[in-house]
């Protein structure tokens, strides 16, 4: 086990180039994410986990699917997943039905994507409806924070069941600013109390469940003048602290224009992973700098969080790692043939019916 891998990054297409396995066995690289763009077929997506997880067997293979307008492999017969707002008003319907599809949502989910060799999912969306997010809108389960707990909690039984580890976003919540993060730097001006008692309540709630966390790009001035992802008052002293959150903690992706200006400064990919790491983050993302100048960006972080470890501006930290290391499957998976005549596999998609 290395010190500390707290890189995950993307590569440029569905195949691996000698760039992406220079960066993949680059020591601070410890996860991938994949997009649309990176699946053509199953056999290609898992033959490309395989040739990743070859260059680095602990590799810590992740994807956004959480259903609905978020799911990045929908062909060659993943199944079209719903958005989570169906959930929720099938619980104003029939709540027990809907806890139970929840859980069948996670169950199918992780096992597709198990199958075909990827390991966490960053799901469930614990963001409230508050109707007005243009970025979270129908991804969330519910305006009603108890209603999204219950839902969450029985979407990650099922994920839990397939094997796979799961991360709530984005903490403490992104629900209720209409900007997007990821072309604006929203600001919620609520209070504290206001935010603890309302949207971060899934959070509280969920603290002994959630196997990872992913914080919002979202400052709260009331709270700290630092988005949340590089705050250590909500990271440390809340999540942690107060929440007493054991598991792992993800940046959200740090090519957002939401994390490039921290207290008033605009910041570097690099820069900003050393504060997000600083701030109480276990791992950081950048996405979608691979296809920019021949993944300069990529290169530009990982040499540069390099540089800022050997200035001690970061030090690598074994819990961290520890935390990384704990999101890996523990199981085999089902393998796909298998896994299509699999009684559990097929009374969740039943339960999907509704």
């Amino acid at each position: 086990m290395t010190a500390h891998a707290p890189i995950v990054l993307d590569i440029a297409g569905p195949q691996l180039d000698e760039q992406d396995r220079r960066r993949l066995a680059h020591p601070l690289t410890g996860g991938l994410i994949f997009f649309a763009r990176h699946f053509e077929s199953r056999a290609q997506l898992t033959a490309l986990v395989a040739e990743a997880k070859a260059i680095r067997p602990d590799l810590l293979v992740c994807v956004d699917h959480e259903g609905g307008r978020v799911q990045r492999f929908k062909t060659d017969g993943f199944t079209h997943l719903p958005p989570m707002r169906r959930l929720g008003e099938l619980w104003m319907k029939d709540a027990m039905q809907a806890t139970d599809a929840a859980s069948a949502a996670g169950y199918v989910l992780a096992a597709e994507l198990r199958a075909c060799g990827v390991d966490l999912s960053f799901t469930p969306v614990l963001d409230l409806d508050h109707g007005h997010s243009v970025i979270i809108g129908d991804r969330a389960f519910h305006r009603d924070a108890r209603v999204a707990t219950l839902l969450a909690k029985s979407l990650t039984h099922g994920l839990l069941q397939a094997g796979m580890a799961h991360c709530g976003k984005h903490f403490p919540g992104h629900g209720f600013v209409e900007a997007d993060s990821h072309i604006a730097a929203p600001v919620d001006k609520r209070g504290k109390r206001a935010i603890l008692g309302d949207d971060a309540k899934p959070y509280e709630w969920l603290s002994s469940t959630l196997t990872s966390v992913m914080p919002a790009h979202v400052t709260y001035p009331k709270v700290d003048s630092r988005p949340a992802g590089f705050s250590k008052v909500w990271l440390q002293d809340i999540l942690r602290g107060q929440f007493g959150f054991t598991g792992a903690v993800f940046s959200d992706d740090l090519s957002m224009e939401g994390a490039r200006v921290i207290d008033g400064r605009a910041v570097s990919a690099s820069d900003a992973a050393v504060e997000a790491l600083n701030a109480g983050c276990d791992l950081v993302l950048l996405c979608n700098q691979s296809k920019v100048d021949g993944g300069a960006p990529v290169d530009a972080l990982l040499d540069g969080l390099a540089e800022a470890q050997s200035q001690g501006r970061w030090q690598a930290d074994a819990d961290s790692e520890a935390r990384r290391v704990a999101l890996l499957p523990q199981t085999d998976p089902l393998p796909w043939d298998e896994l299509m005549h699999d009684a559990r596999y097929q009374r969740a998609l039943e339960l999907l019916a509704f």
